[in-house]
Parts: structure tokens; sequence; C-alpha cells
């Protein structure tokens, strides 16, 4: 539990623990050297230790007795209290009978002994919940408290849910950003590391947009609100991450109908076992005793305790990498998950262009100044990639004429240029190359005549042929879908080591593509699908589990998505994939550690064998184990 402290609650928890357990320790001793009902020879002497023990049971089970009422009133008695109340109150009833037939009060210890371990199982449970949970609260905390929303009076704060988008608001330093916005004017640092885990600081200035759970470092900014608090990224984030247990896997879902059935089944068990060999050898406090114990060991808590602890301390270290899992199922799910299919832009590779060549290399400087000439005022990647790599000043005197989805072409007196992909060039009549005509080929052209070309790049992540190496070499099948040209799209599956790859894919395309791999997938198969969470949004649906890369401030990421690897690193999902087979292979290593004990005692019980202090150890041991295992998953 490094690094983690108790809440009041759970300090007075601890506390009464230890009194009850310091009492229990002292009377134990009492009555088993002193035996105090044997000081007087009287017949109500039990009496004495009773009342003791009594005030003892009560001080430490006054929690299964109100849950026990409260269920009693409620019709709901079959759960793991009602199973502990029976047999804390049995035990102490065999006492009662022990002591009005004259023999030694045994009964009353192993009473508050069900209720005392039980409160220890219980504590350990709240405890290591807790904790796991902090790692999810971290990111609660990025909700903000309020906004400084501009108005005609001043400054006013008001709830972020009642900030308007086109509202001016001003962020000042050590703030949270509150709202998805634009930034009007001044220029600051940004720490982003609640939402993509980067360590360092983003510079920001005017017309830079900031996402909502961000916190405004150095200068105040005055931004202007791009969405309601709802839709903004933090609003999706935490919803996200709040309704993540909602979605259990199998295995929660097996247990809690599992514990639906078994309580009866075992209740049924106990009543046969109490009355059935009772009758037959007239030994009635045996096997009530028996029964008894049967009822402490058979406690489902190590089971309905550690499954869905496991899967939830698995989401607490997956938040706590910047990894959003929306629930416990998607976990279970990628763990088995041995289909993977990944998008290319965005994805594979950065998604951004750098320039590979400009041809011919003598005419660089111009063919870039030209094409600069004609991108100047284009938002499109390719155009600033193309203006940033010149070094003088641009001249801005030219008329622009902008053809959607071919280019360019700027004019100035008698000088024309045209600047885009090869299908501009063939509308004014210009040839071009066939083996130039890509999606990563810009051309430029002078006065009717081809000028030059430009090819460029999308520089491929540095972690990919290492994600895609170990996946390979676990015998997981990796395919890369792409909308770009088979050349482009082969030579980047040849760098990534990618065996298969679809090229020139329209998105519906793509959804086809997963739809086919779906139906040809065996029956224990999972198909993963990695996209960028943007125009991927049908695949990421269709998918066995979709993942989004870099999906912050992408609607379309956190709605569609199962997964969201908020840093953009694809490294995480071997992080995540990590993650969750240890958390599935830990609740399998609890069902069956659990259920080969008890069934073990059980026996041993049944027979006599053991008693109920066997079974009270042997009950809260593997509550305990199980919890103690399932907080590995931390590890």
């Amino acid at each position: 539990m490094k690094n983690f402290k108790l809440n009041k609650k759970q300090k007075r928890k601890l506390r009464r623990i230890i009194i009850a357990f310091s009492f229990f320790v002292v009377l134990f001793t009492i009555s088993k050297v002193f035996k105090p009902e044997n000081a007087f020879n009287e017949p109500i002497s039990w009496l004495l230790p009773c009342f003791v023990w009594l005030a003892l049971y009560i001080f430490v089970a006054k929690d299964i007795l109100s849950a026990g009422i409260y269920n009693l009133l409620h019709g709901q008695l079959l759960d793991e209290k009602f199973l502990m109340l029976i047999a804390s109150l049995g035990a102490f009833s065999l006492g009662i009978v022990n002591g009005v037939n004259g023999n030694s009060a045994e009964g009353f210890d192993e009473a508050v002994a069900v209720a005392l371990f039980y409160e220890v199982g219980q504590f350990f449970e709240q405890v290591a919940t807790e904790k796991s949970r902090k790692s999810i609260s971290d990111l609660i905390n990025m909700r903000p408290d309020f906004v400084n929303l501009i108005t005609d009076n001043g400054v006013e704060q008001i709830m972020p849910e009642e900030v308007k988008v086109g509202s001016d608001i001003v962020i000042y330093p050590g703030e949270k950003i509150p709202v998805d916005c634009k930034v009007i004017s001044g220029a600051s640092s940004v720490d982003c590391k609640a939402l993509t885990g980067e360590s360092l600081p983003i510079e920001v200035e005017k017309n830079d947009l900031l996402l909502s759970g961000s916190v405004n470092l150095t200068s105040q900014l005055t931004c202007k609100v791009e969405k309601e608090f709802y839709d903004s990224t933090v609003c999706k984030i935490l919803e996200l991450v709040e309704n993540s247990s909602d979605k259990k896997s199998k295995a929660e879902n097996f247990i809690a109908k599992f514990a639906k059935y078994y309580t009866p089944i075992v209740i049924f068990l106990a009543i046969l076992t109490a009355i059935v060999p009772s009758l037959i050898t007239k030994d009635y406090q045996t096997w009530i005793y028996r029964a008894l114990s049967f009822l402490v060991v058979s406690c489902p808590c190590a089971l309905v305790i550690s499954v869905p602890m496991t899967f939830f301390v698995a989401l607490g270290k997956a938040s706590k990498r910047h990894i959003l899992v929306k629930g416990s199922n998607y976990l279970e799910l990628l763990a088995k998950a041995n289909l993977f299919t990944f998008d290319k832009t965005g994805t594979i590779t950065k998604g951004q262009f750098e320039i590979e060549g400009v041809y011919p290399s003598e005419n660089r400087n111009e063919i870039l100044k030209l094409a600069a000439i004609a991108e100047k005022n284009s938002s499109h990647p390719i155009a600033k990639c193309i203006c940033s790599a010149v070094n003088e000043e641009i001249p801005n005197d030219y008329t622009l004429t902008d053809y959607s989805g071919f280019g360019v072409m700027a004019k100035k007196n008698d000088e024309v240029i045209i600047c885009g992909n090869a299908r501009l060039l063939e509308k004014f009549n210009i040839e071009v190359d066939d083996s130039l005509k890509t999606n990563t080929t810009v051309f430029v052209a002078k006065n009717n005549s081809l000028f030059g070309y430009i090819t460029l790049t999308d520089s491929i992540k540095s972690e990919v042929n290492g994600v895609i190496d170990v996946l390979l070499k676990e015998h997981c099948k990796v395919v890369m879908l792409t909308g770009d040209n088979y050349e482009t799209a082969k030579k980047v599956a040849d760098k990534c080591g990618i065996p298969n790859f679809k090229a020139e894919l329209l998105p519906q395309d793509k959804v086809k593509e997963v739809e086919q791999a779906l139906q040809n997938k065996g029956k224990n198969e999972v198909l993963c699908f990695v996209g960028d969470g943007i125009n991927d949004a049908p695949v990421l649906m269709r998918s066995d589990i979709g993942i989004a890369m870099g999906g912050i401030g992408s609607d379309a990421a956190i709605e569609a998505s199962d997964i969201v690897l908020m840093r953009d690193n694809l490294s995480d999902l071997l992080t995540a994939k990590l993650i969750a087979k240890k958390a599935l292979r830990i609740v399998k290593q609890n069902i069956v550690f659990s259920l080969f004990v008890k069934i073990a005692i059980l026996i041993l019980s049944f027979f006599g064998i053991t008693n109920m202090w066997f079974s009270i150890f042997g009950d809260v041991g593997v509550a305990v184990i199980a919890i103690l295992n399932a907080l590995r998953v931390e590890k």
C-alpha cells in the first residue's frame, strides 16, 4: 500500500478491528486458561462469559447485523453477509445451549471470530478498492470548478455547465482549462500531462486550440469557447471513466450469477447437514456445529470480491498510464485479441508530412517558392509542410483560385502558377508521367509547362516496428488498411514489417474489409481495429474492439472506440494488452484457488476432521489471499 493513506472511515474501521482483536485475545486467553464459567458452581455461571462475549460480538458485528436487518426488511437475504450472520449467531446459540446443558460454554469465541475475521477481510477489500479507485480519481480531478466569463460588467465566475459556445473567457495562471477553446490573445505554457501523459509543457499562442482538462501554467489567456462543457474533451473522458465499471466482463457476470444460485444451494446443503445425520445419530449438537462450519467456509467472499476487484485494479492501472478503457469486458476481449487491423495515417504514421525530395533538384528553391506562393493561404497539412520549407518571405500579391480536391492556381500579370495533383495539371492539358501520379506528389507548373514536382512522405512512428514485431511473435495476424495508393502502402508496410495490407480503400471499403474478417475469424478469435478515431469511427464501432489512437479532442474517438490511447503512442497498445492478460490470468487463479480450498475444507468439515476455527481461517485466508493476488495487477 505504498504512498496510500487511509481515509477517516477506514481509520475508524481499522481502530475498531484492533480494539476488538485485543479484547478477543484477552477474553480467549482467559476463557481457555481460567474457564470463568466454572468459577461458580451455579447453573447460570455461563451467563458471565455469555454477556461479555455478546458485548464484544455486537461491537465487532454491528455492520453485519445492520446489513442483515436491512436485507431482511428488503427481502434480500441470500448474500455472503447473510451466511456470516447465520453462522455467527448459530455459533453463539450453540454456546448458550452448551451452557444451559451444563457443558463448557464453547461457541461464543467462535461466533466472535467469524464476525471479526469477516470484518478483517472486508477491511482489506475496502483498502484495496480505494487504492485502485485513486488511480481513476486522478483523472476525475481534471474536472474544472468554474469558468471566468468575460461580461459587460467585467469577469464573472460561473459553473462550467453554464458557458455557451462563442463566449469569451479568461484563464489565469494555475487554473484548469474548463472547456475546449481557442486562444484569442496571450501566450502561455500549458500542462497536458493529465490528458496525454506528456511530461513537458507545450507553448500556446493566438489561434491555438486548448483542450479542457489541461492546466495553464505561466500567463493569462483570453479564449473563445469552441464547445459547451458537455461536449468538451474533459467531460467525455470523465463520462467514459465513470461508466467503465458498468460494462462487466464475462467472468464478472459469471460470478454474479454463480453467487445468486450458489448461496441458496449452500444454505440448503447446510440444513441437510444439520438435520439428516442428526436424525440418524441423534447427535444434534455435533451436526449443527458442522453445518455452521459448512456455512462459514462456503461464503463466496473470495470470488465475489476478488474477480471484480481484479478488473477494477486493471482499469485503474490502465488509467494511470493514460489508457482509457470503457469496461472490463473490453479488457477481457483484449487479453484474447489475436487479429489486429491498423489504419495507416495517424496510427502507423505520424500524419505529419515531410518533404522527401524536390525534382529537378537544381531548381529546388524555385520550385518550393512557386509552390508556397500558391499554397500560402491553405490550411492543408501538405500546404503547411511546403510553406515551412521556404526560408524567404513568400509574396502575397498573387490572385489565388482554389480547385477543391485538386490544388491551387496563382496569377500575377502574365505569370500563372499551377500547384496540385496530376488531375489538376491534366485540366490544363499539362502532361504528367504516369509513374509520378501518387497521392504524395505535388506538381508545380509555370505558364502551362511542368516546372518540377515535390514528393512528400508521412514519417512512420518510431515505436511501430517494435509493436508489430511483438504482435507477430505472439502469432497475431496483422493487417494494414489505407486509402493511399498501392505503392505508398507497400512502402510503409515493408518498412514496418506488416505482412498484409489493403490499399486505395474508401471508408466504406474499410468497413467491408473488417466485416469480412469478422465473418472469417474463428470462434475464439478476437478482432481489434486500431485507428486515429476521426475518419475511422464506423470501423471502430464494427470491430470486436475499437482502439482510437491520439483521440483526445476527437468526439468520434471517445464515442466510437472501446479503448482510447491518450498519449498517441502505439506501444500503449502492448501495455494495455499486458494489463488485460495479467488481469485475466489472476482472475482464473483466484477462481481455481478459491473453489479448490473451499471444497477441500467443506469435505473435511462434513466428516468432522476440522472445526469452525479452521473454516474461519480458510474463508478469511482465501479471501485475503485472493485480494492480495488481485492487487498484483498493479505491479
